[in-house]
């Protein structure tokens, strides 16, 4: 199995707790997408990367509100 990287040390955000923030975001996300059962997650982050509007779908929401509006 091969490490994904999500380039956190390219981040501009390095002080206080948001280092701790984005460990915890790249970890969701790659527990997500193993719970999903995606086969090759690198593959699956640069997809989502370059089409954003895929990651709605997996956190179980979408970008058109419902019949209520919400």
């Amino acid at each position: 199995m091969r490490d994904v990287t999500y380039a956190d040390s390219a981040s501009t955000v390095h002080t206080g707790t948001a280092p701790r923030a984005m460990a915890t975001l790249r970890n969701l996300a790659i527990g997500l997408l193993k719970t999903l059962g995606a086969a090759n997650v690198a593959k699956t982050t640069r997809a989502t990367r370059d089409q954003p509007e895929r990651a709605l779908p997996l956190l179980g929401t979408t970008d058109t509100p419902d019949a209520q509006g919400t």
